[in-house]
């Protein structure tokens, strides 16, 4: 009978602990444009390379969730597109008993962490296609991002806050 119960007991404990788990990671969205070219290819290639990252999450299923990390990479040369880079990378992931501020930091940083090397490699691949020279995104700290956008939402709530009218 004691073996019984601590298995319930282990069952028990073991619902309650956090849950992560990829289902699936997937290129939901690509682009590649070289508006430029032929001309592009005669000129020094000295780019300026502009790199835009965004996340959003969608909320699938009990405590299952699809996130998406968007990059978006502009080169240009003397002012004129060179190539421009989209890839929506995306993944499923299950993720469940976790507080709603760890949830947060989960899908806002460790998701994106986890999605990153894919779209990096996408890109990678296709400005190698477009015959431009080898080009490999450097990583990105998704945690300091994900902390300052935390503190960002902090400051804004705190100025948009109402003032206490309480009278002592």
């Amino acid at each position: 009978m004691s073996d019984e119960n601590q298995n319930e007991v282990n069952e028990a404990a073991a619902q309650n602990e956090p849950q992560f788990a990829i289902q699936r990671v997937y290129t939901k969205d690509v682009s590649f444009e070289t508006p430029n070219s032929p001309a592009i290819f005669q000129k020094e290639w000295k780019p300026e390379i502009k790199l835009d990252l965004d996340t959003r999450s969608n909320k699938l299923a009990e405590n299952t969730y699809e996130v998406v990390l968007a990059v978006t990479v502009t080169a240009t040369v003397e002012d004129q597109t060179a190539f421009l880079a989209e890839v929506q990378q995306a993944g499923i992931f299950t993720i469940g008993n976790l507080p709603e501020a760890q949830l947060a930091h989960t899908i806002g940083a460790f998701c994106p962490t986890t999605l990153f090397p894919y779209a990096r490699e996408t890109v990678a691949s296709l400005v190698n296609r477009g015959s431009f020279p080898q080009f490999n995104l450097s990583p990105v700290n998704f945690e300091g991002l994900f902390a300052s956008y935390v503190q960002q939402r902090a400051a804004e709530a705190k100025v948009n806050a109402p003032e206490s009218s309480e009278t002592h």
